[in-house]
């Protein structure tokens, strides 16, 4: 039973990938365009007025926010698009049906957005080395963070992909709430710039400790520390696994 349960992790998780490698270039080409874009306009044009921030050169302040900016909207998108598809086509009753438990098709389902997202944001990341001299201060914590953020909102879009019920309400919360929460949670300017009470105000954005805490393992400094960013990391973590135990164990928006 667990090399068949390794098969069907396995066989999910490589069909997911496939339908990545069909929009190769479009997923990993329009990541770069995007990138050069920012920095064109905020490296070149705001950078020529703020070349630092924190100390920090602005083009390279820039890049951990550019990054998580990507990671948070392709995880969403790829994490929600793989599961809402068998609920679409009707294919979700043979995957319900199939010898395969919950945990099983989230680590596949999961995993292979995953994935997805991270070469994404190691493109970005190399893409950034082209117009600026970016220096990691812990390389290690960075990767961590990475899989951290990239997994966190894969069960994030994985929940909005059993809730939607049309491809108009996948679209719904990624664009009229984590992008407009992205920006104004500090990816491309320091939390402590703002007056107050903004700056306050701010801080009830959860965003902004995601971005702070990415931006700790490039410079060894955030807008926050790093166990805030940590504690919410795991926070956000244990709350999407419930509701994804919650929603396979009632077939919530699954079997109907």
């Amino acid at each position: 039973m667990m090399l068949q349960n390794l098969r069907a992790i396995a066989a999910i998780y490589l069909f997911e990938l496939h339908r990545f490698r069909r929009t190769l270039m479009t997923g990993l080409l329009v990541p770069v365009i995007t990138t050069s874009l920012y920095f064109v306009v905020f490296g070149g044009a705001i950078g020529s007025r703020m070349t630092e921030v924190d100390g920090v050169p602005y083009a390279a302040f820039i890049v951990p926010g550019l990054i998580m900016m990507s990671m948070f909207t392709e995880s969403i998108f790829n994490a929600s698009f793989g599961i809402y598809m068998p609920k679409f086509t009707g294919t979700i009753y043979e995957l319900l049906s199939a010898p395969v438990s919950a945990t099983e098709t989230i680590i596949a389902y999961v995993g292979a957005a995953a994935t997805k997202s991270l070469i994404v944001g190691s493109i970005i990341f190399l893409t950034a080395h082209l117009f600026v001299d970016v220096q990691v201060a812990h390389p290690f914590a960075m990767a961590g963070f990475m899989v951290l953020i990239a997994i966190s909102f894969c069960l994030f879009g994985f929940i909005l992909g059993v809730w939607a019920q049309s491809f108009e309400q996948l679209q719904v919360i990624p664009m009229l709430l984590i992008m407009p929460m992205t920006f104004l949670g500090g990816a491309f300017y320091s939390v402590q710039m703002l007056a107050e009470p903004w700056r306050t105000i701010t801080f009830f954005n959860p965003i902004v400790y995601l971005i702070s805490g990415f931006r700790w393992t490039f410079f060894g400094q955030g807008d926050v520390g790093i166990e805030f960013s940590l504690l919410f990391v795991a926070g956000m973590l244990a709350v999407c696994i419930a509701i994804i135990a919650w929603m396979f164990r009632t077939g919530y928006r699954l079997k109907k």
